[in-house]
């Protein structure tokens, strides 16, 4: 273990190094690669880079929180421009989203293609599916977080010219950068996902190392974000039907609703995969800062058991406690069966099912309720449950890396979401569908002929 420690230092070290500039000359590789499954195993459990590095520009950029002007003043420029909607210039490095998503990229292409110089055989089949299966879930699932802060949402009409993301699949740092399309680029994310989910297993060891289930729960959160709801179905169907574990929020052995800062227990039952934004370089929505939304807060109802859960009051108002990962200061943005639940259930709703649709919306209301208070949620059309069904995932999933994606998705039905923020007496507005919505690439990546995004 001493000496794959030591391996991972090496490699995080070049990659660092790296970061300056990602076409950069390397050295050689090979004197740093692990040669053996456990060796690339090991770079993948590495949750520094692969769990605990989550992006935060997204989750800044949404309407989930307000800052007071006070706080807004000590910013740094590029988060005050973050929280306007205002574009940043800045070059690529480990400190900075683009930076982060792609860091993880490196380490998956390079289990990708050392796992291939190892024989597959009876004796280490397990092993051997596990790291490439995680390697190409890892990928995908940074693939797809990228796509959704620096591409615009995905319309089946324009996939096919809008611009996607850098598929990075090799580890060759002088490999040219290419921009592919949005439709290349969800084609590539949900390839890799479906060869993961043929590989992993159903129970992996811990939930910081991909499964399965994680594999079909991001498949459904794919298609979700491209609208696809027949196939969204599918995969939450897929993921339930291997983990749907709902904590009571009743129950004050798994949830301890009056703690300050810790209601919810790291790995708790409801989550399929672990990651955490616990870097921020967009420290805008770090628990300690933001304000969540007001309107957004009076929404719960008093028997809602989440309203006490998810915040604790501050001056003013209140912020955000409520993450999954049992650390206040640390956003938990994996996903969990509760979102599961909501996609099978907005899925349902949006195919015309109505009694599936509130079947799951309730499954999952009653484990949020106080207990002997909660009402089934009643809907005389499918359209009618749908609304209250986004009404609660609004609810269920603040501050979960997902509002973003969920506003662009839904301008694309026509939700007609604006955004709006006030500072220095001054109004600022985000319209639906504003080019704005696809955020800015490093300068020395689009200086590297990779096309910027247009404004």
């Amino acid at each position: 273990m001493n000496k794959i420690h030591i391996i991972i230092g090496l490699l995080v070290i070049a990659c660092s190094i790296s970061c300056k500039k990602y076409l950069d000359a390397k050295p050689d590789k090979s004197l740093l690669l692990p040669s053996t499954i456990e060796g690339l195993q090991a770079v993948l459990d590495y949750q520094v880079f692969m769990n605990n590095a989550d992006a935060s520009w997204d989750e800044a950029s949404a309407d989930n929180y307000y800052l007071p002007q006070q706080t807004y003043n000590t910013l740094l420029d590029m988060q005050k421009k973050a929280y306007l909607w205002e574009n940043s210039d800045y070059t690529y490095q480990s400190g900075n989203d683009w930076g982060r998503l792609y860091d993880a990229v490196y380490f998956c292409n390079l289990a990708l293609e050392n796992i291939e110089t190892i024989k597959r055989n009876e004796l280490n089949q397990t092993q051997w599916d596990n790291v490439k299966g995680s390697a190409l879930f890892f990928r995908a699932q940074t693939f797809l977080h990228t796509a959704w802060i620096f591409s615009k949402a995905y319309d089946e009409s324009t996939a096919s010219e809008d611009y996607g993301i850098v598929l990075r699949t090799v580890s060759d740092f002088n490999a040219i950068s290419v921009r592919a399309t949005l439709l290349d680029t969800y084609d590539k994310i949900i390839s890799d996902f479906k060869n993961a989910a043929a590989l992993l297993p159903s129970i992996p060891q811990s939930a910081t190392r991909p499964s399965k289930p994680a594999a079909y729960a991001y498949l459904a959160r794919t298609y979700l974000s491209m609208r696809k709801y027949d196939s969204a179905l599918k995969y939450s169907n897929l993921s339930l039907q291997l983990k749907n574990d709902l904590m009571d929020y009743n129950d004050p052995a798994v949830v301890n609703i009056s703690s300050a800062t810790r209601p919810f227990k790291q790995l708790n039952p409801e989550v399929v995969f672990q990651k955490i934004i616990s870097g921020y370089s967009f420290s805008n929505i770090y628990p300690s800062i933001e304000r969540v939304d007001t309107v957004l807060f009076n929404s719960f109802d008093e028997y809602d058991l989440r309203k006490a859960a998810f915040f604790a009051k501050a001056t003013p108002g209140f912020t955000f406690k409520g993450t999954y990962n049992g650390n206040r200061t640390s956003l938990f943005t994996g996903v969990a069966a509760d979102e599961v639940f909501l996609t099978r259930a907005e899925c349902e709703a949006r195919l015309n099912n109505k009694d599936a649709a509130l079947n799951n919306l309730n499954a999952l209301m009653e484990k949020r309720w106080k207990a002997g208070f909660f009402v089934p949620f009643e809907a005389a059309t499918a359209e009618d449950a749908l609304n209250l069904i986004l009404k609660e995932r609004r609810k269920e999933l603040i501050f979960r890396g997902l509002r973003w994606m969920d506003i662009k998705r839904l301008n694309k039905e026509g939700a007609n979401i604006t955004l709006t923020r006030i500072m220095d007496g001054k109004l600022y507005s985000l319209p639906p569908n504003d080019n704005r919505y696809a955020l800015p690439l490093p300068l020395d990546i689009i200086s590297s002929k990779v096309p910027q995004n247009e404004y």
